[in-house]
């Protein structure tokens, strides 16, 4: 089978839509599959052999963040130059309504298309709402339609109805439940507490901050450790408060390998997402979980979708500092309970490990290419009433 995977984002930078398509081709790739990966860059040098760049990507402010993708209507011609030198079976479109260029290949792709829907934000629902007119025409030309939680299907179903195959996200289930040396320097007794993210204001570091408080005053051998991607601007006001608080043992690493991340998962004893909405699949739980990190986070509809509370984790409401604290509490002060929990949530890992995913996916393209062939015979069939 051929199969084109085609991606809005600027496909020189990692994002979790970039990554999906990765893993995917990768998997697909492995089972004998050719696979193109087509989407916008800004660094063709960074581009592997099997990945073909289109359209010049632009920053655009999008849900609270910054989405890097090609925003010119003059995407046809190269469209149709690729459609008919590649010739795909497939051309599998991720975000298939939010630029031009998966619109483009869905006008003048005659293979089987397909299109995974991975946003869960409010304002995506508001775009759909703007465009729905607009965008019906690329709608129908889906033949099949993948959402990766209940929460994205919950996004574009009211706008665009129809079935949504639910097929999730995956995680590198391999990397994280690796055996992987706790980092040295917290390995020192003290009960580490993990959070790892973009300092976004939806990401609810601020709650957390409030309820380490709680559990840094009541338990003082705890550590919280933040980890991800930030400017010194979105670093700037949360410092100020832990300074302003007086408030210890609170690090912020910043941006760390996808190498070392491990480590840190393996250094933790707690992993919390107190994120306040718009997540559409929890990952950063699933490759807590893989880890076997048990996991305080926020009853929301991406989080709830892989973590039961009280099985792999604890789930508590968004925006809530106290109850925040109480659930950290529960698990600093019962570490039978966090063993048993971590056990739970590597178990339930697997079920997202990427090799059943793309397994998944291919089904779902094979039952589409059946059921697309056998159209112009059901059309043929007439049915002649006995006598």
């Amino acid at each position: 089978m051929k199969i084109g995977l085609v991606s809005p984002y600027d496909l020189a930078v990692p994002g979790g839509v970039n990554s999906h398509i990765h893993h995917l081709a990768e998997n697909f790739t492995a089972l004998g599959h050719e696979v193109r990966l087509i989407a916008p860059s800004s660094d063709i040098s960074k581009l592997g052999p099997n990945s073909i760049a289109i359209g010049r990507p632009r920053s655009i402010p999008a849900g609270g963040s910054i989405a890097r993708m090609a925003i010119s209507p003059r995407l046809a011609q190269p469209v149709r130059r690729i459609l008919a030198e590649e010739a795909f079976d497939v051309v599998h479109v991720h975000e298939p309504l939010v630029s031009f260029l998966p619109i483009q290949f869905l006008r003048f792709s005659n293979a089987v298309n397909v299109g995974t829907f991975h946003a869960a934000r409010e304002s995506g629902a508001r775009l759909y709402i703007y465009t729905r007119r607009l965008l019906s025409h690329s709608f129908r030309r889906l033949d099949g339609k993948i959402a990766v939680s209940r929460a994205a299907a919950g996004l574009i179903a009211p706008h665009f109805p129809g079935y949504y195959n639910i097929i999730p996200n995956g995680v590198d289930v391999e990397r994280f439940s690796a055996p992987a040396e706790p980092l040295t320097r917290l390995n020192d007794g003290k009960v580490n507490i993990l959070f790892v993210g973009r300092l976004e204001k939806r990401k609810g570091l601020s709650y957390l901050l409030r309820a380490f408080a709680q559990v840094k005053a009541a338990r003082p051998d705890t550590r919280l450790l933040i980890v991800g991607g930030y400017d010194a601007r979105q670093k700037r006001g949360y410092e100020r408060w832990v300074k302003e608080s007086g408030l210890p043992d609170v690090e912020f690493v910043g941006v760390v390998s996808n190498e070392e991340l491990p480590r840190y998962h393996h250094s933790a004893q707690i992993f919390c997402a107190p994120n306040t909405g718009n997540e559409s699949q929890g990952i950063i739980l699933l490759e807590a979980m893989a880890a076997g990190c048990p996991v305080v986070a926020s009853n929301i509809d991406g989080f709830a979708d892989v973590l039961t509370h009280g099985v792999e984790g604890l789930l508590v409401r968004p925006k809530d500092a106290d109850a925040l604290a109480g659930a950290l509490l529960d698990l600093v002060d019962n570490p039978s309970l966090r063993s048993a929990m971590g056990a739970r949530g590597s178990e339930r890992a697997q079920y997202f490990s990427w090799e059943q995913v793309s397994q998944r996916v291919l089904s779902y393209y094979e039952r589409l290419m059946y059921e697309k062939l056998d159209i112009p015979s059901h059309r043929e069939t007439k049915l002649v009433e006995a006598s």
